[in-house]
């Protein structure tokens, strides 16, 4: 047994006195012209008008307004819809769900945007046109995410008609604002 022993520390030590293997390098691989990583057009919105209540519902004004967003982009080729889990969030975009034939996703609102980016990447929708419905206090926020400046710092509480379009390259993004 104490053989064994001597024979293992020998040999530990050899193996140690032999030289330390460098640790290897890291390959930086550019990011190719044609990726589409964090690429793509995306339409974001705020919820149409909502009936009070936390977890609340669509008024009617708000329903007329959310088939105007269809009827606006219903030939835009949207191949996804990335919606936060509330009702009314929901409604905004169930006419182009449901007429248009378009899938949806749920993303958690949060004030940095990352939970959206990460639901995008998860589901590799990269470099597709994608919808995006969310909130006042988190649309903002959202469009600093993707690196665009919008001329607005925050959304007023009765105002449900911007549209913004991002054109998100990967050298650039553009950002255009409209109201429906």
């Amino acid at each position: 047994m104490m053989r064994i022993m001597m024979a293992g520390m020998i040999l530990a030590g050899v193996m140690a006195a032999c030289g330390q293997s460098k640790k290897p390098e890291r390959v930086v691989t550019p990011v190719a012209e044609d990726s589409t990583f964090l690429t793509g057009t995306f339409f974001l919105v705020r919820h149409a008008e909502k009936n009070p209540g936390r977890d609340s519902t669509l008024t009617e004004e708000g329903r007329l307004r959310a088939g105007r967003l269809y009827r606006l982009l219903k030939d835009s080729s949207i191949s996804r819809i990335y919606s936060t889990p509330f009702k009314r969030t929901v409604q905004t975009g169930d006419s182009l769900r449901i007429l248009g034939g378009v899938d949806t996703a749920f993303y958690q609102p949060d004030s940095t945007g990352e939970s959206l980016l990460y639901e995008i990447s998860r589901r590799g929708d990269w470099g597709k046109r994608i919808l995006v419905i969310g909130h006042s206090n988190t649309l903002i926020p959202l469009l600093k995410s993707f690196n665009t400046k919008p001329k607005m710092d925050s959304i007023a509480d009765k105002d449900y008609g911007n549209l913004f379009i991002i054109r998100k390259g990967v050298q650039k993004a553009e950002l255009a604002e409209k109201r429906y």
